[in-house]
């Protein structure tokens, strides 16, 4: 990371708090999403150290009132691969993902997987095909860009309302 002064930054990882109304589950569904155990659980509060991407990923339980300003998380990949293999590592941890390829979103050309965490936070893992498309490609394209047009409820999706980014 640099500054506008020409400094260097080493930056070791993004970090990332959510507020979540239950951190026991959470912690499941986290484990299963990152494929890795927790680095440090407490009361109402746990930290996942994610080395790839590289994330400081914490849990803070608080009591939930509904959505927040938070539109939707995301890990960006390098190929289409990447994002069938996050796919299937979900579907083999139990997760039920949601496919959206060859999707036109936020003036890109993208392949995607969506799952959502148990207090409906909405996390994709997606590709870029192709960048900086024209606005009147957009325009032509799905109004649902960077937002899932299903979520899961008791396993089962579900359409829900969705708004572009």
């Amino acid at each position: 990371m640099s500054t506008n002064s020409n400094t260097t930054i080493n930056t070791l990882k993004a970090h990332l708090a959510i507020n979540v109304s239950n951190v026991e589950q959470s912690i499941e569904f986290y484990k299963k999403l990152f494929g890795i155990e927790p680095l440090k659980v407490r009361t109402g509060y746990a930290k996942f150290d994610v080395a790839n991407p590289p994330l400081n990923f914490t849990l803070n339980q608080v009591p939930f009132d509904g959505s927040g300003a938070l539109s939707h998380l995301g890990i960006q990949v390098a190929t289409s691969g990447d994002v069938i293999a996050m796919r299937d590592a979900w579907k083999e941890n139990g997760l039920v993902p949601r496919e959206e390829m060859q999707t036109t979103c936020c003036y890109a050309l993208q392949d995607k997987a969506w799952v959502n965490d148990p207090d409906g936070n909405e996390w994709e893992v997606f590709v870029v095909l192709e960048d900086n498309l024209s606005e009147e490609v957009q325009a032509s394209a799905d109004k649902t860009c960077c937002v899932p047009t299903f979520t899961n409820i008791d396993g089962k999706p579900q359409e829900v309302a969705t708004a572009c980014c």
